[in-house]
């Protein structure tokens, strides 16, 4: 400030100094709320992408699929067209691409071989395994993938498994099977045992088959899973087992499954076997009493 100026001209240039001061205040408070503006927004673009990778399943182009692509080799006539993106694994079966999300922390919510080579065997033996507006549960579903097959083939489908696989096995089934089947497939909790009796009590369940990919593996509860077997399996079932032998007792259950059921073995296809088993109780009952 000029010290000869008039004290009056020193007002009149302090208020002028303040309010440019309060404008310039006021230019970088609005500078500053621009840019919050722009995080909030930039946020919620982030945000808005997040939510459409989990909901709406990744919807990417064609190329970046592509480059995702893994170059498979000397592949088995039977493994499917599948490609990784994005943690999950898309296939193609009964014409249909199948996005399916897996949960790498446990066994039961990853798909092994033996479901591969079922939906195999399902998708091209049509005439031998009708499902068409057959009632089928699936024991051990996992993420899904053969109760989603065996309702893209009009079968009206229970898949189960431990009550904490269930939340990812129903959002896998309906992602794939809603818009393009006639009856959505239900995921329902059920542990291996004695306790079945009670909660699926057989005077209310029927099922005209039951399948199984790759339930036997080492765990404590073979003979459950026998059990629940045997218990689901009655005459006017059909049981389905597909299964790799990686273990001695594999093997050991293998025998057991044969002792307890009619069998035929379906198929071979590399490691994996596809049985079919019936109950005992069907061939008794046509022998002692005979048609007509």
């Amino acid at each position: 400030m000029d010290p000869l100026s008039t004290p009056h001209q020193q007002e009149q240039e302090t208020v002028i100094m303040k309010e440019e001061e309060e404008e310039e205040d006021e230019e970088k408070d609005e500078e500053d709320e621009n840019d919050d503006d722009d995080d909030e927004e930039s946020d919620e673009e982030e945000e808005d992408d997040s939510e459409t990778t989990v909901i709406d399943g990744e919807e990417e182009s064609d190329d970046k699929a592509k480059e995702t692509e893994p170059q498979q080799q000397e592949k088995q006539a039977w493994a499917p067209t599948t490609y990784s993106k994005f943690g999950k694994e898309v296939f193609c079966y009964v014409g249909q691409e199948i996005s399916i999300f897996e949960a790498l922390d446990s066994y039961g919510a990853v798909i092994w071989p033996a479901a591969l080579a079922l939906c195999h065997y399902l998708e091209t033996n049509v005439e031998q395994v009708n499902l068409v507006d057959k009632a089928v549960l699936e024991l051990g579903a996992g993420p899904g993938l053969v109760s989603i097959v065996a309702t893209l083939l009009g079968a009206w489908v229970t898949a189960t498994d431990l009550p904490e696989i269930i939340g990812n096995l129903r959002a896998n089934l309906l992602r794939n099977t809603r818009g393009r089947c006639r009856s959505t497939p239900q995921a329902a909790a059920l542990s291996w045992g004695p306790d079945v009796e009670r909660t699926y009590p057989s005077s209310v369940y029927r099922y005209d088959y039951v399948l199984a990919a790759d339930v036997v593996y080492h765990h404590d509860y073979l003979e459950e899973l026998l059990f629940t077997m045997r218990y689901f399996c009655r005459p006017g079932t059909t049981l389905i087992w597909a299964n790799k032998v990686r273990f001695p007792s594999d093997l050991v259950f293998t025998e057991d499954f044969k002792k307890t059921f009619n069998t035929t073995l379906l198929a071979e296809m590399g490691e994996v076997k596809i049985f079919k088993a019936t109950c005992r109780e069907t061939e008794e009952h046509l022998q002692h009493h005979p048609a007509g």
